[in-house]
């Protein structure tokens, strides 16, 4: 594979982007290397500067669930734009979104659009803390709900890839107010809140773990946070960013039948733009202004292209038959990756659920961070040039998700395991 116009695009990037990138995992640093550039994309695929194609299963890490550039998509944006990219007061597309997603998520009685999963992670918390007049907040380890001051502590995504536990430039006295504890352990759970119970505002969590890799809620945990939770007065926050409309179509929650009191989302009701939204109970909105005394503004919040885009994309993904038959594919491809593995005695530990998967390089099992991290890191690594030189982009990470969409058809799936074949003949 050629890619010189790449290489060229990178040695500029860092004359003028810290580290040459606007997001660090974007960088490489999980997988060694320099990044490529993309140009364009279309459907299940992306095409480089340099002209090389690949199928894309990283679909702009989760939001692209109809692939890119998806007509219905675009066709509701370009409307939105001739009209207007930004007005800072109220439009009908806002509404719309916000039935649409009060409709589909379980928890959610009211909802208020932000514009990324971080802002909406902040505001969330910033709402538990105003609602039940309480400092403390847990977050489970391995877990990534932005750059939120205070929350970069055992956190997942970039920071597990680049092996910072936590960030500079976060005063002391923010990160005492969170305590940490292992996912899937609900005796340490237990243990932390009979400690610090009477002080907890919130515990927020993935319900599935999306960037420590993808790990599941063992049976009972989610059912027993809840418990607990109501039992010593928190609030219980699911981060559903990346589980919201992938998962199932009423995120985690739904699949799994446990109801936080908060849930964030963003990713997917976006359809690509950048968005995010907080919501759950009216009794617990209503502290938010201007009705209540909570305060969170946002210039861009719920803008008409975002909007646009979100409803275009929930349009399709409530099709009959369209969210399975995603998840589905998925099952075919991870089936024939753990074939593949076994077959050439690489040892794996895959995970599942909706249309979101991982496949760590590690015997398993998987069901923390502490776990998650003792995965062969420089063996995925390899993994992922043998996979892209096949013409198949998977996460420069060992420790974030694959995604599927549903414009991924059986071609794709077929030239993804003949690439994978390959690579794991080289493990």
């Amino acid at each position: 594979m050629d890619f010189a116009y790449s290489k060229d695009l990178w040695a500029q990037a860092n004359n003028v982007l810290v580290g040459g990138v606007n997001s660090p995992v974007r960088a490489f640093k999980g997988v060694g290397g320099d990044p490529f550039f993309v140009a364009s994309g279309r459907g299940p695929r992306i095409t480089d500067v340099d002209g090389n194609e690949y199928i894309d299963h990283v679909l702009s890490w989760g939001p692209l669930v109809l692939g890119h550039a998806h007509p219905h998509v675009v066709d509701a944006v370009t409307e939105a734009l001739r009209k207007g990219s930004s007005f800072g007061i109220p439009t009908e597309a806002e509404i719309r979104l916000a039935e649409r997603i009060v409709e589909l998520v379980p928890s959610i009685e009211k909802v208020r659009l932000v514009n990324s999963g971080t802002e909406a992670t902040m505001s969330a918390i910033r709402l538990a803390r105003g609602y039940t007049k309480r400092d403390l907040v847990v977050k489970v380890e391995g877990c990534y709900h932005g750059h939120v001051d205070g929350l970069l502590v055992k956190a997942g995504s970039g920071l597990t890839t680049l092996g910072v536990p936590t960030s500079p430039g976060i005063p002391e006295s923010y990160a005492a107010c969170t305590l940490t504890m292992p996912y899937n352990d609900l005796d340490a759970a237990r243990a932390l809140f009979e400690a610090h119970g009477a002080n907890i505002a919130c515990l927020i969590l993935e319900p599935v773990v999306g960037n420590m890799g993808v790990i599941l809620p063992e049976p009972s945990y989610l059912d027993g946070l809840r418990e607990l939770t109501i039992e010593h007065g928190a609030l219980l926050i699911f981060d559903e960013v990346m589980t919201g409309f992938r998962v199932a179509l009423g995120g985690a929650q739904a699949r799994y039948r446990v109801m936080p009191d908060l849930t964030v989302l963003g990713k997917v009701i976006g359809g690509g733009l950048p968005v995010g939204a907080y919501g759950g109970p009216q009794e617990i909105m209503d502290h938010v202004s201007p009705v209540g005394p909570v305060y969170q503004a946002g210039t861009l919040s719920g803008n008409p292209l975002a909007t646009a885009a979100g409803l275009a994309t929930l349009d399709i993904l409530e099709g009959p038959g369209v969210a399975q038959g995603i998840e589905d594919s998925l099952k075919t491809l991870c089936d024939g990756l753990g074939a593949l593995a076994r077959e050439a005695g690489v040892p794996v530990f895959q995970t599942r659920v909706g249309s979101m998967a991982c496949m760590f390089f590690h015997e398993g099992p998987v069901r923390n961070y502490a776990e998650a991290t003792q995965s062969d890191t420089a063996r995925y690594a390899k993994f992922f040039w043998k996979m892209l030189e096949g013409g198949v982009y998977l996460a420069p990470s060992q420790y974030e998700a694959m995604f599927m969409s549903s414009v991924h058809t059986d071609r794709e799936i077929d030239q993804a395991l003949t690439a994978a074949k390959a690579a794991f003949a080289v493990l």
